[in-house]
């Protein structure tokens, strides 16, 4: 495990990068665990009042009876499988947090992203950590400041872990962009605290 993790924002919140928490073996295990085990689905998403399906794929696991809502949808946690539990006690043990859920992205290659936007649904609990762990193909994250347009990037490598905490998803907003240079999939884990009592 690589310890050396740094700090990313240097203002209003927290984004702390670990860096590769697993050996290459462990990580490619993982990738081929998770791409043929979990039940992947395609995102719909309203823009303009009509629904568009994504290339990405999604998944939403969670502790029993814990529902997640965004971008007008609702998704049911379905049951933990194996490898998603195994990788959240490991995740937990580095971040000393407790998740009790994951929404899981699969891209496909790098004309797959993610736009700006903040993880600040109602259901999840205010400036808690979310760990977002990363499998396949590196890719170039961004965070920009709601207010100042500041920008910072960086790269999340194979196997990497980055976590966002305090009050990070009120004043940035964070993408991945797309790119014509990444050819291979990655999956994102992003490991959540969901409030029951939003639900």
């Amino acid at each position: 495990m690589n310890t050396n993790f740094r700090h990313i924002i240097p203002i209003d919140g927290e984004a702390i990068y670990y860096g590769p928490i697993l050996n290459n073996e462990a990580t490619k295990q993982y990738f081929d665990d998770l791409l043929n085990q979990v039940d992947w689905k395609n995102e719909e998403i309203s823009m303009f009042g009509k629904l568009i399906q994504t290339k990405r794929k999604v998944a939403f696991y969670a502790d029993n009876g814990i529902n997640y809502s965004y971008a007008n949808k609702v998704k049911y946690g379905k049951n933990w499988i194996k490898p998603l539990l195994n990788l959240k006690h490991q995740i937990e043990a580095i971040t000393a947090t407790t998740y009790n859920a994951c929404l899981l992205n699969l891209y496909h290659d790098g004309n797959e992203g993610m736009g700006w936007h903040s993880d600040d649904e109602k259901e999840i609990k205010p400036n808690s950590s979310i760990a977002s762990f990363s499998i396949g193909a590196n890719r170039k994250f961004v965070f920009k400041h709601k207010k100042t347009n500041e920008t910072i990037s960086l790269l999340l490598e194979q196997g990497s872990l980055l976590e966002m905490k305090g009050e990070i998803q009120t004043h940035w907003w964070h993408a991945l962009p797309k790119t014509k240079k990444v050819l291979t999939p990655r999956i994102n884990l992003t490991f959540r605290q969901i409030l029951k009592e939003k639900m």
